[in-house]
Formats: C-alpha cells, sequence, structure tokens
C-alpha cells in the first residue's frame, strides 16, 4: 500500500496531461492503467494509429494520381498490407513509449491494473489499496453499441478492429457519418474498398456548418465514397465471414440491405465507467451516463474529481488534455480556466476539415447579426502547385465590432490552419486584427487572411 497526494484512473491523453502537471506542480502522483501500455484509447487503438493511416493512404492516393503530372514517372505503388500495420504499430509503439519516459522523467508511478474506488481516498488495484488525498477520473470512453447489431471485432468492428483487420476488405459498410466512420472509411477508399456510408440524420457529420458539410460530401464523394442518408439501421447479420446490413429510410419506412466483407460501427462513443465503484459511492451522473462535475471537475463526493470523455462536452483528446491540467492547477489552489468556446475540432481526411466556435445555423439560432467571410483554396498560389485547391476558409464575424465568432475550414492542412483562429478568439480578436496581420507567401495561411478580408472590403486574389 501506497500513499499519493494524486492517484489517476486512466492514462489516456486527460489521465497522463493531469498527471504530469500534478507532478510539476510539486504533488505525488500515480496512474492507474490496465492496458499493456500508456496513452489509452487515442494513442494505441484511435487518433494516432488512424493518423498513420491516414497518411499511408494519402501518399498512395498523391503517387496514384499526381505523381506523373509533377514528372515523377514509374509505376504506381502496391499495397503491402502487413507492413502498412507494421508502420502503424511501429507509430503507437514510438508515441506510447514516449509516455513512459516523461512518467520517469516527472517521477510518476505506473500502478498496473485496473483501478476501482472502494470509498473516498483510496484506490483498489488488484488486492492493494493505495491512499490518495484527490483521485481523479480519466477512464475515457467505448464505442457505443447498436440495437440488433453484434460487433465481433473481425467481421463487425468498432474502429478498433478496423484498425487491424487481416486484410483489406473489397466492400466496406460504415454505420455512423460521423468523424471516426469518414476517416476510416477514406482510408479504406484508397485502399480500394467499395464504401457506403448508411447515417441516420439527413447530413452527414452532425452540428458541422451546413455550408462545410455539403461541399465535405461532395468531395467524398468524388473519392469514391457512397452515401445512403436518412437510414435507420434495423440490424446486422453475419453468415460465412460475410455480413448483412438490414436498414429503413425514414422518408418512407422503406426496408433495404447491404452485403459487406466487413461492417464498421461508428455511431459515437460512451463514457467508459463500468468497474469503478462509483455507483456504491453514490458519485452523481448526468442523464447521458457521464459524470457530473462542477467548475471545478469535482463530483459531489469529496476528494473524487473527473475529467475527458468521462464527463460533459465534446470527447476530444486535446478537451480532455486542457481539462487534466486545470483540475492539476485547482488542486494546486491555482485559478485555471478552460475556455469551452474555443476548442477545435478536426477530421483528418484530405482535404481535412477543421472548425471552432459558432456556425450560421446556430448565429441565426440566437438572432445574432454577423457577417461571413470566405475565401476559396483555388485562390491560393500554394494550394494550386500542391494539388490542393478544394475547399474554402470561412470566417463568422460579429455584423457591429467584427470579433471573430467561428470559423470553418474544409482544405490542405485545415487542422493547423485553425489555430490562428483559436489564438485570435482567445484574445477577442476581430477579422481586421488578422486581416492586418502579415502573412508570409506562399502559404496555406494566406486563405485564413483573404478570408479576414473578405469580411471588410474583400479579399484580393478571389
Amino acid at each position: 500500500m501506497s500513499s499519493y497526494d494524486v492517484i489517476v484512473i486512466g492514462a489516456g491523453p486527460g489521465g497522463y496531461v493531469c498527471a504530469i502537471r500534478c507532478a510539476q506542480l510539486g504533488m505525488k502522483v500515480a496512474v492507474v492503467e490496465g492496458r499493456a501500455t500508456l496513452g489509452g484509447t487515442c494513442l494505441n487503438v484511435g487518433c494516432i494509429p488512424s493518423k498513420a493511416m491516414l497518411h499511408a493512404t494519402h501518399m498512395l492516393h498523391e503517387a496514384e494520381h499526381n505523381f506523373a503530372d509533377m514528372g515523377l514517372k514509374g509505376k504506381a505503388p502496391s499495397v503491402d498490407w502487413k507492413q502498412m500495420l507494421s508502420y502503424k504499430d511501429t507509430v503507437v509503439g514510438q508515441n506510447t513509449g514516449g509516455i513512459e519516459f516523461l512518467f520517469k522523467k516527472n517521477k510518476v508511478d505506473w500502478i498496473k491494473g485496473w483501478g476501482s474506488i472502494p470509498e473516498a481516498g483510496k484506490v483498489k488495484v488488484g488486492d492493494d489499496i493505495h491512499d490518495a488525498k484527490h483521485i481523479i477520473i480519466a477512464s475515457g470512453s467505448e464505442a457505443s453499441s447498436l440495437p440488433g447489431v453484434e460487433v465481433d471485432e473481425k467481421t463487425v468492428v468498432t474502429s478498433t478492429g478496423a484498425l487491424e483487420l487481416g486484410k483489406v476488405p473489397k466492400k466496406l459498410v460504415v454505420i455512423g457519418a460521423g468523424v471516426i466512420g469518414l476517416e476510416l472509411g477514406s482510408v479504406y477508399a484508397r485502399l480500394g474498398a467499395e464504401v457506403e456510408v448508411v447515417e441516420f440524420l439527413d447530413a452527414i457529420t452532425p452540428g458541422m456548418d451546413a455550408e462545410i458539410a455539403r461541399q465535405f460530401q461532395k468531395m467524398l464523394t468524388k473519392q469514391g465514397l457512397k452515401f445512403t442518408l436518412g437510414a435507420a439501421v434495423q440490424g446486422v447479420t453475419v453468415k460465412g465471414n460475410k455480413a448483412t446490413v438490414t436498414y429503413k429510410l425514414r422518408k418512407d419506412d422503406s426496408e433495404h440491405t447491404l452485403q459487406a466483407d466487413t461492417v464498421l460501427v461508428a455511431t459515437g462513443r460512451k463514457p467508459f465507467t463500468a468497474g469503478l465503484g462509483i455507483d456504491s459511492l453514490g458519485v452523481e451522473m448526468t442523464e447521458r451516463g457521464q459524470i457530473k462535475t462542477d467548475g471545478k471537475y469535482a463530483t459531489n463526493i469529496a476528494g473524487i474529481y473527473a475529467i475527458g470523455d468521462t464527463i460533459e462536452g465534446p470527447m476530444l483528446a486535446h478537451k480532455a488534455e486542457d481539462e487534466g491540467m486545470a483540475v492539476a492547477e485547482g488542486i494546486a489552489g491555482q485559478q485555471p480556466h478552460v475556455n469551452y468556446g474555443v476548442i477545435p475540432g478536426v477530421i483528418y481526411t484530405h482535404p481535412e476539415v477543421a472548425n471552432v466556435g459558432e456556425t450560421e445555423e446556430s448565429l441565426k439560432k440566437q438572432g445574432r447579426a454577423y457577417k461571413v467571410g470566405t475565401f476559396p483554396f483555388m485562390g491560393n498560389a500554394r494550394a494550386k502547385a500542391n494539388f490542393a485547391g478544394d475547399g474554402f476558409v470561412k470566417l463568422l464575424v460579429d455584423a457591429k465590432t467584427d470579433r471573430i465568432l467561428g470559423a470553418h475550414i474544409i482544405g490542405p492542412m485545415a487542422g493547423d490552419l485553425i489555430h490562428e483562429i483559436c489564438v485570435g478568439m482567445e484574445f477577442g480578436a476581430a477579422a481586421e486584427d488578422i486581416a492586418r496581420t502579415c502573412h508570409a507567401h506562399p502559404t496555406y495561411s494566406e486563405a485564413v487572411r483573404e478570408a479576414a478580408l473578405a469580411c471588410g472590403d474583400g479579399a484580393i486574389h478571389a
């Protein structure tokens, strides 16, 4: 048995960042993690391996479609699937090993095993009980299930199984047109699979700016993905390693089936809190099964906190990281703050899609007067040179004050470009502030400046 200032349950992005920050602030810290490696879902079977696969398949696309135009002649590369999976695993190993190094450097103890909280101030792992002044739940999330759909991680898979298929399927059906489904769908489409996405709602990427979503769907369709929208999946049957997906169209209640080699269930995620013992402790939950917390991430039980995917808000690694830092600093007596209005979201397809702040739809709902400034990447010299001229930047600003309220980018490096706007919004910037800031030429970033100019007298290159 050991005593700590803080024990963090879960070593995902929220948990490990929280632990390191606690250690930096002079606390004695341990992290409980049952996986063989650190990093949680994100590093092991989520964000990082999927980005490796997206990168590899983008390179394949470039070789197949753009190399010849650049004078790079030769036979298009063939796909060694086992080697691609090995590359992905190497990337994961480098990142998880990196966290282990950071734990040692910051003197954070890793208690290996699955933790539970028998009472406030105590964490049980195996047969051992450890004392802690503060316990932080950062146990993350798991894939949501769907009635009538049984996941076996071979034929019917979640994102976890989709990252380690034995071979590239001829036909892949993706249930759910959210971030995970579209990223992995685009990976397999570029590897030659026929990909069909079935979505309950009438548009892809729910909650995204509608204009961006429409453009995004057109681009993905051009890349070979098929979409069936407004479809309620009734069930999936598996026979002889083949799957049959049954769905009903909401508009007329007609029933249809799809045959597939693999079915990817990508209908979102839910908090993973099983086995923690929070029920018997009396920890308050929300109606949606999240842990209820106050402004300082404290639960109703003294000394127990929760962050990341286990609580309300977007299920994003960087949101969990910010909360991990904030709860650590709060325990240390500081006054941290997480600005939930300036948390970017990114879809890492090609092109990338990024957003922050308000959408046109949310501003209309508020009855707020706003201006729109847009600029197409086709007007950006660097994008045209790099076969990346599809897409555009869209800024939303207050009609009276010119203050930036939101931004939406679909195009090259959108996930990186969005941060200029995030920093601007954090400091209360107006579109004119961006427009009057010199941007290096030729860069993709100039498209952001041009969109800011479009909020005033007009873009230069439009």
